[in-house]
């Protein structure tokens, strides 16, 4: 049976229901604070390019800058890829909007990551920074299994500071503020290919 991670539903730790093996992945999975990344030039140049084609709408463009900025993690960290999904508006309930969606590698393919870029309240697109942590945070479930070989991937507070330390090394805060400050971004020229960089 296919195992698919949802995310954003605000789900609370349910460790004390857990197995005594799933509480053993659940504390290694908490005590793995930070993930060791050296980003590449087309990796930083990948995240600047996000804010401006948010704002774009340009839904294909995001996809394609996004699946650029998980290949160049992918390679740096020596797993295998994923295959990223953005859609349009988020699905919603009661509970609230579902922000990502990661599915792990089965029999018929490679691990899929979906994320969801306008939000289902207000019909907008989502803000950069959100947009990037949670693409981060369906990267961070495809590591757990990939990167730790952990059996399980759970919402710990390690797993939470992997996340952070993806978003801090890949340059996520600095085009946080230049697309903030409205600054002509060097997003709007076209990210470097593979083969441009030395």
């Amino acid at each position: 049976m296919e195992k698919v991670v949802e995310e954003e539903w605000g789900m609370p730790n349910f460790r004390h229901r857990l197995t005594r093996a799933q509480q053993r992945t659940y504390d290694r999975s908490q005590v793995s604070s930070s993930i060791r990344l050296r980003a590449s030039p087309r990796l930083r140049a990948a995240v600047s390019a996000v804010p401006a084609l948010l704002l774009s709408g340009d839904r294909p463009q995001v996809e394609q800058v996004s699946q650029v900025v998980v290949d160049e993690i992918a390679v740096a960290l020596g797993v295998p890829g994923a295959r990223i999904i953005v859609s349009g508006i988020r699905p919603s309930n009661t509970r609230g909007e579902l922000h990502g969606l990661y599915t792990p590698a089965g029999g018929c393919g490679p691990a899929t990551i979906k994320v969801w870029m306008i939000t289902a309240k207000r019909g907008q697109v989502v803000a950069f920074k959100t947009f990037l942590r949670t693409l981060l945070h369906e990267v961070c479930h495809h590591l757990d299994y990939t990167l730790l070989l952990l059996p399980d991937s759970f919402h710990t507070d390690g797993f939470y500071r992997r996340e952070s330390s993806l978003f801090h090394q890949i340059g996520g805060p600095a085009a946080a503020t230049a697309g903030a400050a409205g600054e002509a971004p060097p997003e709007r020229q076209p990210f470097p290919s593979r083969a441009t960089i030395k």
